[in-house]
Order: structure tokens, then sequence, then C-alpha cells
């Protein structure tokens, strides 16, 4: 590719984000190709935003700058909303159908919003939906999502799926390797059932 191809990866801490970059890293590395990548945390500990930057075949620094994501994989539907700035044009947002109300918006009272509105305020950006928390129930571990998520996002990404199932498998908990394979699969159906072209295509 001639230019770099940007993925950024949000949500809030406790997701699994440094989990899925680290898969998006390693499935480059199988593939030979060149790989950049870097992690923002902000108070993830307290349920903060976390961001995972992932440059493919990019020739400069490690952090995608707002306007030039390929792929935007949110595992927050908020913080889809919330990075949506930082989405090329032409470019793909896959998100998780659920999100957590920051406290702060409890605290002073603001509306909450849910999904129809969020998706509303989306709508004018390639957006496919998925259900990231029902795919990992159904394969059998909640925890994991974050994998679900990734085989929902390999059909926009420039990798083949084996090179990713492979990272999948080489980096989660040998007793989970299982139940992962399952939730990539079925998060790969989920991201195909959304219909339009593959990103970078």
């Amino acid at each position: 590719m001639s230019e770099s191809f940007d993925v950024l990866l949000v949500g809030i801490g406790g997701q699994g984000i440094i989990l899925a970059s680290n898969i998006l890293g390693e499935a480059c590395i199988a593939e030979g190709r060149s790989v950049k990548g870097a992690e923002t945390h902000g108070m993830a500990q307290r349920g903060g935003s976390v961001e995972g930057h992932i440059r493919i075949d990019g020739k400069f620094g490690p952090l995608v700058p707002p306007g030039s994501a390929r792929l935007i994989i949110a595992f927050d539907m908020l913080e889809a909303l919330r990075y949506a700035h930082f989405l090329a044009p032409g470019g793909t947002i896959v998100s998780n159908n659920r999100f957590v109300v920051p406290t702060s918006v409890y605290m002073q009272g603001a509306p909450v919003p849910d999904e129809a509105a969020i998706r509303e305020r989306l709508s004018s950006r390639p957006l496919c939906v998925v259900d990231a928390e029902g795919i990992a129930g159904e394969a059998g571990n909640p925890l994991s999502q974050n994998v679900a998520m990734i085989g929902a996002a390999s059909r926009f990404l420039p990798l083949k799926p084996a090179s990713l199932l492979g990272a999948v498998e080489k980096l989660v908990p040998k007793k989970t390797v299982e139940t992962n394979r399952r939730a990539f699969e079925m998060g790969r159906a989920a991201g195909e059932r959304c219909g339009g072209g593959k990103a970078g295509a």
C-alpha cells in the first residue's frame, strides 16, 4: 500500500482494547507488514477513555491523526461518537451496540442518549453495529467481547482473517483459545451482515 491504513480502537478501561491492538499488531508481523502502534489510557482504571492507535504500512509516527482513520473499532457507542472526527473520508466505524454512561452525566443530571440517538448522530458515516456482548456470551465467555469486535472488523481490515485468528490464538490464554476462536468467527459473521465493501478496497 502506498500510504498507511490507520486504525483507531476506542473504548473504556477494562474492555480489552490493548489486547485487541496487540492482535492487530501480531497479525501484521505474521504477514511481514510494517506496523506502528501506541495506546493512551486516560484514567482507564476509573472507566476513562482508552485509545489504541495502529498504523499499518505507515512511514511516520504511531499516533493516528484526526481525519485519517480508515477504520474505527469502538467497543462503546459513546466512544464511537466521541472519536468520530478521527474518521477519514470513506472510512468505516465498527461499533459495539452497548455503552457505559459516564458518571459525570449522572452527577450533572444530563440527558442520557440511547442507541437510536447515537446512530442518528453517526448516520452520515459508514457504520457497522454489532452485539459484541451477546456474541461473547454465546461463544462461552463474556470476556471475549474484544475478540468478537476484531472478528466483526476483520472484513474491513487489509489483513487476512487467518492472520488475525492466528494472532488471537497466540495471544489469548491457552485455556480460552477455543472460546475466543468462536467469538472471532461469530463476530466476523456479524460484520459480514453489515453489508458494504471492504474498507480500503
